[in-house]
């Protein structure tokens, strides 16, 4: 009968030690946080270092990502937001709700200057094809319009990757860019919410180019040793997709928030991203990129609109392709 007010102690201490562990919650979205995408391993790694928990909290794409921010404002849980990018920034920003952070130095592309958010990884937008079915891919967005290929593409009203073709293809063409959605209008298959969705229709074969980024053929190469898939280079250049975390002004974890954003560009989280999140590190790791990456077509120009462009620009651009595709 001893034993009874015994286990009763222990579990009593066992319980206050875990309520104890301080939590941080992390707002991202749903591809970073599978066994097989960044978030375990940069959870792992934070823990060791932390004394606390993490707890991620999932939200569909990056604009999704901001869609629940700005409908939970300063009740929201979540202390960090990760994934948001460039094109939604200044949007995220004009809620009040995210406070100033360390931004470190990074290996950008492209100038970077945002008080309220640090990179921590980088890609260039690209469509994705089948080597073995594609010989000659198009060279420019005119080409692939002009020509019967088929793209999936995703939603800019949910997805990063969506929005950024818009900014993609209103940073290289400006007041023309509606004449161009009028003429890839009849190339789109379908339009996902998503990028995941997007990718897996491609590669079941329901479409001949996915919009996707020019590291994505390094996924394939280098974890399934799959050199069949490449990017399509184009004469316009590609535009920059910089992805960043954020931390929230209303956390209860202020101290936490700002050590696990330190943490997102430590060379132990950078490593991870790579061969995870498929994308360059803003902070290129001290033993380089891994082995393939040297492979991926090297875009000669860069394209990207400011925070502020691009957010002045978001509304007129998804109208202009609205229309393209309601026609």
């Amino acid at each position: 009968m001893k034993t009874l007010p015994l286990a009763a102690g222990l579990l009593t201490i066992a319980t206050a030690a875990l309520a104890e562990t301080p939590v941080l919650t992390v707002l991202t979205y749903d591809s970073f946080t599978p066994e097989w995408g960044p978030g375990p391993a940069i959870e792992k790694g934070f823990e060791a270092t932390c004394g606390c928990d993490v707890q991620y909290v999932m939200a569909g794409d990056g604009a999704a990502v901001l869609a629940r921010v700005q409908l939970e404002g300063a009740k929201t849980d979540a202390d960090v937001v990760v994934g948001l990018d460039t094109n939604l920034t200044a949007a995220a920003s004009a809620t009040g709700l995210f406070a100033p952070v360390a931004v470190p130095a990074t290996n950008l592309p492209v100038p970077f200057e945002d008080a309220n958010f640090a990179p921590f990884d980088w890609g260039y937008f690209a469509f994705v094809y089948d080597k073995t079915k594609l010989d000659t891919p198009p060279k420019s967005f005119v080409e692939l319009a002009a020509s019967d290929l088929k793209i999936i593409i995703q939603d800019p009203r949910s997805s990063t990757p969506g929005l950024g073709l818009l900014m993609w293809v209103k940073a290289a063409y400006g007041e023309g860019a509606a004449q161009v959605w009028a003429d890839l209008a009849d190339n789109i298959v379908t339009v996902t919410p998503g990028w995941s969705e997007a990718y897996g229709m491609f590669l079941e074969g329901e479409s001949d180019l996915v919009l996707s980024y020019t590291t994505s053929p390094a996924y394939h190469l280098i974890a399934e040793t799959d050199d069949t898939k490449a990017a399509a280079a184009f004469d316009e250049g590609h535009y920059v997709q910089v992805e960043v975390a954020g931390k929230l002004a209303s956390t209860d974890q202020p101290a936490l928030a700002d050590a696990f954003l330190a943490y997102l560009t430590s060379d132990a989280a950078q490593s991870v991203l790579p061969v995870t999140n498929w994308m360059y590190p803003a902070v290129t790791p001290a033993a380089g990129l891994p082995a393939g990456f040297e492979t991926l077509i090297a875009p000669t120009k860069s394209l990207l609109l400011p925070a502020a462009e691009a957010e002045e620009a978001r509304a007129g651009a998804i109208a202009e392709w609205q229309t393209a595709l309601s026609r």
